[in-house]
């Protein structure tokens, strides 16, 4: 069962990482960082072509692993800051805005505006007509 919520501490690595490896090679990237992996914060590991997720938690009785593999596309790109080795905080909602593939970042277009046509309120938006991004973002 899915056992997190907001109240756990959600810590991510900032570099790629082998997830060939199982729990005791993750607790051992954890340790080599001087953090502990049993104080029961969620550790966050992505591959490098960002495609599978992993996130281990220390609970009662052991080690939990959760695994996420998407069957098509990647994870956002700024998912590794590469500023430095080690880990990085996150927040609960940013985690499940990345498993869900969503970018916090992109600012969206609104498709309805109250008072105005069709065609008005495509005339009054910033974004050209021949847009590769307006294409996106009516998916």
């Amino acid at each position: 069962m899915f056992n997190l919520n907001e109240n756990n501490c959600f810590v991510m690595s900032r570099n790629p990482m082998d997830l060939r490896k199982g729990v005791d090679s993750l607790c051992g990237a954890i340790r080599s960082c001087h953090l502990d992996p049993l104080n029961g914060d969620v550790y966050v590991f992505s591959n490098r072509s960002r495609t599978v997720l992993k996130l281990l938690h220390w609970e009662r009785g052991g080690y939990t692993l959760y695994y996420k593999r998407l069957s098509v596309g990647r994870f956002h790109p700024k998912i590794f800051l590469r500023d430095g080795v080690g880990f990085r905080s996150m927040r609960w909602d940013e985690l499940v805005l990345l498993m869900e593939g969503i970018s916090p970042g992109v600012a969206r277009r609104k498709r309805y505006q109250a008072g105005l046509s069709r065609e008005e309120a495509e005339k009054e938006s910033p974004l050209p007509q021949n847009s590769c991004i307006k294409g996106w973002l009516s998916r």
